[in-house]
């Protein structure tokens, strides 16, 4: 009888992986997306630690500080691209609704914790410190994929196609904006807004979403924090010289970064700005330390890695097996592709400052990580497109 139980024990355990590494006919996944992503990968981290050695040895007394945390991250989330790779994507379906309120909960975690620079972005275990924003990204996508296939033949309705959507921005943006965090809450709204126009979202209910979107921009502005906190910057933007060893210091160093880059560059390792005049070098301007010893070809080469990364991503959305997918992988690549334009934007004085990171190239890593993983579910869409729809 005993032997009976643990047969059966086992044909279930079996039975399980088999689901959740299912095995197919054809294995490939798509080899130019993920050449793109081991390329944008690689030259981030050598471009992260060239930013990063002088920050690491003036504050830790160690320049290999920053790198080698970044590179025991890498690894790790080059194991969750490799095993999320080979799943069965349907896996995060069961999965979207249950992220809600664990991500909800984190998010409202963070206001009871010490602030860093007037902001409660993270939560802090111990020495292990993360920011649920990156959560909050990764489960918007779940949470969208899964109403826009659930309902889609009924996004006509408001019921179905804007009630959702709009409770899950309304929560996720509406704590990121009081922590506060603009930049991600502008990525979040992006996010939502290009999965919906891509999930085929009604033009009547984009035009009232738009509006819905600008009545809250006014009720954040009516907030005096946030609002003064929006208008000091934006004043910076206009005219970081009229405060340049306040507040206009980081941006006027960036523009003195890419400036001095030229057409050629000053060589890998040759950076000056980096040298303690830049502000967090190896964090959010990391893309002026890239311009300053790149030069304008480097700065072109990194924009191309991730034009190319982009285009292969909605190739792998025309081909995915089913709807799930196809929205799966258009909410992944709308982050990368709209957080690198905002950064870049933004060391180049093109929008204000919102500190924004750069997609494999700024240091975090639990941001790392969790990109690598989403661009693994990217790969399984792409693997299972290759199999006949049933």
């Amino acid at each position: 009888m005993a032997e009976k139980k643990r047969a059966a024990r086992k044909k279930t355990q079996e039975g399980f992986f088999r689901r959740l590494f299912p095995r197919y006919e054809n294995t490939s996944v798509d080899l130019t997306f993920l050449v793109m992503v081991i390329l944008l990968l690689v030259f981030g981290l050598v471009m992260m630690f060239s930013a990063s050695y002088a920050q690491g040895y003036y504050r830790e007394g160690n320049s290999y500080h920053y790198i080698v945390r970044q590179l025991a991250w890498a690894a790790l989330g080059l194991l969750a691209m490799f095993l999320f790779s080979r799943m069965d994507y349907h896996v995060w379906r069961k999965l979207a609704l249950a992220s809600f309120p664990v991500v909800a909960g984190l998010l409202i975690a963070c206001f009871f914790m010490p602030p860093v620079n007037e902001a409660r972005r993270w939560i802090f275990i111990g020495n292990f410190q993360f920011q649920p924003s990156e959560l909050a990204k990764f489960s918007l996508v779940l949470l969208f994929a899964h109403f826009l296939t659930a309902n889609e033949k009924r996004m006509g309705r408001f019921k179905y196609g804007v009630l959702p959507f709009g409770a899950i921005l309304l929560v996720y943006v509406g704590l990121v904006v009081f922590e506060p965090h603009l930049s991600a809450a502008i990525l979040l709204a992006l996010m939502g807004v290009i999965m919906l126009i891509v999930g085929g979202l009604p033009g009547k209910w984009i035009a009232a979403g738009g509006g819905l979107i600008a009545a809250g921009v006014g009720l954040i502005a009516a907030v005096p924090m946030l609002r003064e906190r929006f208008m000091e910057r934006f004043t910076i933007w206009q005219n970081p010289e009229s405060d340049p060893l306040g507040k206009g210091y980081q941006i006027l160093q960036s523009l003195y970064a890419i400036g001095s880059g030229g057409l050629m560059g000053t060589g890998i390792g040759n950076s000056r700005q980096k040298y303690l005049f830049l502000p967090e070098p190896q964090n959010d301007y990391v893309f002026s330390v890239v311009c300053e010893e790149l030069g304008f070809v480097g700065a072109l080469v990194v924009i191309l890695l991730f034009a190319l990364l982009i285009w292969r991503g909605f190739a792998i959305v025309i081909k995915a097996r089913d709807r799930f997918g196809a929205m799966l992988v258009t909410g992944f690549i709308a982050q990368v592709g709209v957080q690198a334009i905002l950064n870049m934007a933004v060391v180049t004085n093109a929008l204000p400052s919102t500190g924004i990171s750069l997609p494999f190239f700024s240091y975090g890593g639990t941001a790392l990580a969790i990109l690598l993983g989403e661009m693994g579910i990217v790969l399984s869409v792409s693997r299972q497109s290759t199999v006949e729809k049933e």
